[in-house]
């Protein structure tokens, strides 16, 4: 591997670290909508009328198709954090064998001089 190639795998070695840190806030975005459709979830049970905001409007709507939706938009968004999981276990896999594979370049290099 030359120099050239070396440089290049470590700037896709830091480029896979952004996606991942990319990756690490999506997940934290959708996990705190689930906490909030629980958390909405939770109040409806508790009362006969529900509403539901539409833009700048509060709508009143049945109170099972409300509960319907908004398990709905949890499932959704816990499918969503399934594959924002598994493409961020995908790309640090693939990280740590770039990672590996320049640390043995560098090394060698180090044993040559």
């Amino acid at each position: 591997m030359t120099e050239e190639e070396t440089q290049k795998k470590i700037s896709q070695l830091q480029l896979m670290e952004q996606n991942i840190q990319a990756l690490l806030q999506q997940r934290q975005q959708f996990q705190q909508k689930i906490v909030e459709i629980s958390s909405a979830l939770n109040e409806i049970k508790g009362t006969d009328k529900a509403f539901k905001i539409i833009g700048n409007i509060m709508v009143l709507k049945e109170k099972t198709e409300l509960e319907k939706d908004l398990k709905h938009k949890k499932e959704l968004m816990e499918i969503r954090i399934k594959n924002v999981e598994k493409q961020e276990t995908q790309i640090r896999s693939k990280a740590k064998d770039l990672q590996t594979e320049i640390m043995e370049k560098l090394e060698k290099e180090k044993s040559e001089k």
